[in-house]
């Protein structure tokens, strides 16, 4: 833009004299400059009594603005909605520039060119989803064609919620078009190797990214590209696209952006020299090679091999583009990472869900003579919906054409739990739904994985009507291992659960709203279908929240954990204990047998160094007032007198079982899990571990401890060797 004339106003109005400027002159609609909005008009409370100066209580810092001032309708935070609309003003320049940012809503978020009371420019900002950037760009308006008209400009923000705002600043009249974005920047490649690798800078403003493959859209996510400096790559696998022209169109980018430029076609991930490696990366807990993950999903054993879906951001470090991705493993422990398989579509993003093996063919998916693959799962859009895809391989996955298989139009509908229930011959979806504003799980049932009906709705008896919330799982568990004494456990994402009875239609729970974990950071655990009979067990993994900033990947998985129901004096209750499948991991191991331990006697573990760490003691406290153990500076403390365990801030119930404690400890770089009580005690706590800490140590105070058994197991790694 050309040099713009000095205002002392914040607006230029149209009753001034053009003549005063030449026509290389800029004019200033508006610089936001002054302590209140005048002559412009107000209404609501979203934008505040005057332009705000700079960043709001609560927001992200905002930057990208001219002088001091700018419209920043964050007042009050996102709650809040309004108007301001200029006075009349006459087009007289080739282009309208100005600074946008803050939220994408162009119903809702909207700045827009008003000529006799009608839309006829709109621009919105650039952020939907968690994460994001308040920075404000360059835009403008090609308004040739309205020359001399008399216009006037509405902002505007009726949205609430997460990045319910808007910001603006620097409107301007212009004859040079304003350096802003490109729309539907564009670049055509091959798919002649298997990974497309974008760009990525974590914080970057968010653009629309859709992928054509021979000129048909594919899919459609969101990404951080990187302008200039690449934070990491993201990885897209193409191979299911051989050989066909793949192009990437981006909403809109600077002219500067070399993001376009950057995209590589490769037959390997871009910078991951040190894949698996990485400092902050878990040596045996399970995360995606690149991008955030989530709840674990559609959990089976199939085809000789243990599937684990999960709930994928491939092109993010924080949640959004939800895909499922998909990796496989033969023992639990060492996980193979494939392609993402179910896609963000027109029906939403892919959500939560579940899978079983049709081992009767009841859909008619399955193909000579064996068994399909069925996935459930919820598509977010609007309305939500519940779909289902299939496979005869476990590779390959078709969405059924008959999608959706159920479409209520209820809020909050997700996270389909199916199974086969012997007795009735049918299948049932258990299916949480936010209903009348109380939180309820729903009962379908479905001779053939295509039709399904409502068979009933469990709501719990808690105050409140808060029962189980979301990501539901349902499977039956013998007592002590009684085959004859089976209960029905519901659980939810938060680990809590039922136990009951289930006739094929209705759970009827005996004890409701029972803990589960008793840590922090673990979340919408699953398990797995279809593990053979003969090995008969219920394995879960949960999400485990472990954070891993500065890293191109974020989060991660559980070990897998064996369930088990046993009988207390309280009734019924679930165990949780690490699978066996664990103990090839075991690199070296410590046998310190049995032994007396007094407060002040020398440490016993003081010559052990290793960050990864299975540790394991069963011990009589006798007249000891705690039993210390500090794992890498994880401090995990057990209270005899109370029976409570203490692992860095938790305090939890750990009963005694015959007098004795039996602890189990692992310990990788991102946190460790603690079993205790015989499993009736679990403890996930993620933490980024001190790299150049690996010491133990143990000691007891108040008295003599007598140790029956304590090994400390050096662990290998379950990731391939560079």
């Amino acid at each position: 833009m050309r040099r713009s004339l000095a205002v002392l106003a914040l607006i230029v109005p149209a009753c001034c004299d053009s003549a005063v400027a030449s026509a290389a002159d800029d004019l200033t609609v508006a610089d936001f400059e002054s302590k209140t909005y005048s002559p412009w008009s107000v209404t609501g409370n979203a934008f505040g009594a005057g332009p705000a100066r700079g960043t709001l209580p609560g927001q992200m810092s905002v930057d990208g603005y001219q002088g001091e001032g700018l419209v920043n309708s964050f007042f009050e935070g996102d709650k809040t909605t309004g108007t301001l609309v200029s006075p009349p003003f006459r087009i007289e320049r080739d282009y309208i520039g100005f600074l946008i940012g803050g939220g994408k809503d162009p119903e809702r978020l909207a700045l827009q060119l008003m000529i006799d009371g009608e839309i006829v420019r709109t621009a919105t900002g650039l952020n939907d989803q968690a994460g994001g950037s308040e920075s404000l760009e360059q835009d403008s308006w090609d308004v040739k064609e309205f020359k001399g008209s008399q216009a006037s400009i509405r902002i505007v923000d009726q949205a609430t919620g997460g990045w319910g705002h808007i910001n603006v600043d620097y409107i301007v009249q212009t004859d040079e078009r304003p350096a802003g974005p490109i729309r539907n920047a564009e670049r055509s490649l091959i798919a002649d190797a298997q990974f497309l690798n974008f760009p990525i800078k974590n914080g970057a403003p968010k653009r629309t990214v859709t992928l054509l493959v021979d000129g048909k859209v594919a899919v459609v996510n969101t990404m951080e590209l990187a302008d200039g400096q690449v934070d990491w790559w993201a990885p897209m696998d193409v191979r299911q696209w051989a050989d066909k022209e793949l192009t990437v169109r981006v909403d809109q980018l600077p002219e500067s952006s070399h993001a376009l430029s950057h995209l590589d076609v490769l037959d390997e991930r871009k910078r991951s020299d040190n894949l698996y490696q990485e400092p902050k990366r878990g040596q045996f807990h399970f995360s995606p090679a690149r991008g955030w993950n989530n709840d674990p999903n559609g959990m089976v054993y199939y085809n000789g091999e243990y599937h684990l879906f999960f709930q994928h951001n491939p092109y993010g470090w924080g949640w959004g583009n939800m895909h499922w991705g998909h990796a496989v493993s033969r023992d639990m422990v060492h996980w193979t990472e494939l392609r993402d398989e179910l896609l963000p579509d027109q029906m939403g993003p892919m959500f939560s869900g579940s899978a079983v093996v049709d081992w009767n063919n009841t859909s008619g998916f399955g193909k000579n003579g064996k068994p399909p693959l069925v996935l459930f799962y919820t598509a977010a859009g609007s309305p939500t919906i519940q779909g289902l895809a299939y496979s005869n391989d476990g590779r390959n996955f078709t969405k059924y054409d008959g999608n959706p298989i159920i479409d209520e139009v209820t809020a909050g509908n997700r996270d389909p739990k199916v199974i086969w229930h012997e007795p009735s011959q049918h299948w049932v979806m258990v299916l949480y739904v936010e209903l009348e504003g109380k939180h309820t799980v729903h009962f379908y049932t479905s001779k053939n994985l295509r039709d399904w009906e409502l068979a009933s709705i469990s709501e719990g008896d808690s105050p409140g009507g808060r029962y189980l919330f979301e990501c539901p799982d349902f499977f039956e568990l013998a007592i002590d291992g009684d085959p004859a004494n089976k209960k029905w456990v519901l659980t939810a994402a938060d680990s809590v659960y039922a136990i009951g009875t289930f006739d094929g239609k209705r759970f009827t729970p005996e004890h409701e709203r029972l803990p589960g974990h008793r840590g922090r950071g673990f979340y919408a655990a699953q398990t797995f279908s279809d593990i053979p009979e003969k090995d008969g067990r219920r394995i879960q993994i949960g999400w485990w929240q472990t954070e891993t900033r500065g890293m191109p990947f974020n989060q991660s998985m559980t070990i897998p954990l064996e369930l088990r129901l046993v009988s207390t004096d309280d009734g019924p209750r679930m165990t949780f204990t690490p699978v066996q499948e664990l103990d090839q991991l075991r690199q070296e191991t410590h046998d310190l047998g049995s032994f007396t331990i007094s407060e002040g006697d020398a440490n016993p573990i003081d010559d052990i160094r290793s960050d990864l760490i299975e540790l394991q003691v069963e011990f009589d406290p006798g007249d000891a007032s705690e039993v210390i153990f500090n794992i890498r500076d994880v401090m995990v403390v057990y209270d005899p007198k109370n029976q409570e365990l203490r692992v860095d801030d938790r305090t939890v119930p750990a009963p005694m079982r015959g007098g004795k404690q039996k602890l189990t400890i692992y310990c990788d770089r991102t946190g460790v899990e603690v079993f205790a009580s015989d499993g009736l005690c679990y403890v996930p706590l993620p933490f980024n571990m001190d790299a150049t800490n690996n010491r133990l140590h143990f000691e007891v105070r108040g008295g003599q401890v007598d140790v029956q058994s304590l090994r400390v197991h050096e662990l290998r790694s379950a990731w391939p060797a560079k």
